[in-house]
């Protein structure tokens, strides 16, 4: 197959590229990234000369140039990561995340009407369905939760998952969709929680930590979360929600504590800073119906994912140390410009 992967020189859609290309090398991978701030061409140095890869530096509201790159491979499947998705900068801008995830998501879908497409799958969040409360550990969310946003950036995703399922039912589009936890692992962009309490607890910076710290996220390690989007690929019934959990819920805290413990650092660095707006309290998943279907289970528990993590951080400062100071985005020019 010839697989599109919007978004893949970012976090998750980097990882679900490196494990497909591992797991499935008998297929072509096509790799379309607008290389915004999130957007790190160097995550996929490893896989650039891969004669079963390629890049192409688009942005998918640029409905010319995808329908262009649609004629020139004639991709089978579309698997979509592309979307502003930091919840804090949806609550400074709304507009862009309402360009990129809504207006570039139809783009995607009248490219795959327009050329014929075996599957569109749309890579969402456990976010549209709002929040739940702290003092209900017996509820989760489930593909019939009714969804109920906060935040300019969820309400973005869940208008993209309407129009998706809209695509399949007036037009017969092949469509799935994957609903997802709060994910971690390498090449996480230093802005988020875990990645940005490694980097400041290294460097002996403050830990801002929201509130109390009291909210509750389900992490997923970001390898599960791929091994769970190539099942539904491969065996997901069409025109359905799949909710992906990582049964590992936790308050922002501990996690935080964890890190210092890990690395040796004091809790002293910890600094409680003014709550985000809307923040949603606890986010927890019943992934039953994709284990019941398809089989998957998230396969690393919390303890081992972050010793990776932490440990992935540690052996790759270069990494995140470029990104922290702007120098990343000099990357593509300096490696990629002339190819």
């Amino acid at each position: 197959m010839t697989i599109f992967v919007t978004g893949g020189a970012g976090f998750i859609g980097s990882n679900f590229i490196f494990h497909m290309l591992d797991r499935h090398p008998e297929d072509r991978i096509v790799c379309l990234d607008k290389l915004t701030y999130a957007g790190n061409l160097s995550t996929l140095s490893s896989v650039m000369d891969n004669p079963n890869f390629r890049f192409v530096k688009l942005d998918i509201c640029d409905r010319e140039g995808v329908y262009r790159l649609f004629e020139e491979e004639h991709p089978d499947v579309v698997v979509n990561f592309a979307a502003e998705s930091h919840v804090d900068r949806s609550i400074e801008n709304p507009e862009i995340f309402l360009q990129t995830n809504i207006l570039g998501t139809q783009v995607l879908m009248d490219a795959c009407r327009k050329y014929g497409i075996q599957r569109f799958h749309q890579v969402s969040t456990d976010e549209v369905y709002g929040d739940l409360p702290l003092d209900r550990p017996d509820l989760f969310f489930t593909e019939e939760t009714p969804i109920r946003t906060s935040s300019p950036y969820s309400a973005s995703k869940a208008s993209a998952d309407l129009l998706v399922l809209a695509y399949h039912r007036t037009y017969g589009l092949p469509v799935t969709i994957s609903r997802c936890s709060n994910n971690y692992g390498p090449y996480q962009f230093p802005e988020k929680l875990i990645p940005l309490m490694i980097a400041n607890a290294l460097n002996d910076k403050p830990l801002p930590v929201y509130g109390k710290g009291e909210n509750v996220r389900d992490w997923l390690y970001v390898e599960d979360h791929c091994k769970a989007i190539d099942r539904i690929l491969r065996k997901g019934r069409v025109g359905e929600v799949y909710n992906i959990g990582g049964h590992n819920e936790m308050r922002n805290i501990d996690i935080v504590r964890i890190i210092c413990k890990a690395l040796g650092k004091p809790e002293s660095l910890i600094t409680y800073v003014t709550d985000r707006k809307g923040h949603d309290m606890r986010y927890a998943i019943d992934p039953a119906k994709i284990h019941r279907e398809l089989g998957w289970l998230p396969e690393t528990p919390f303890a081992d994912g972050i010793r990776k993590t932490i440990a992935w951080y540690l052996e790759n400062r270069t990494w995140w140390e470029t990104i922290l100071s702007g120098e990343y985005r000099d990357y593509y020019e300096k490696m990629y410009g002339n190819r």
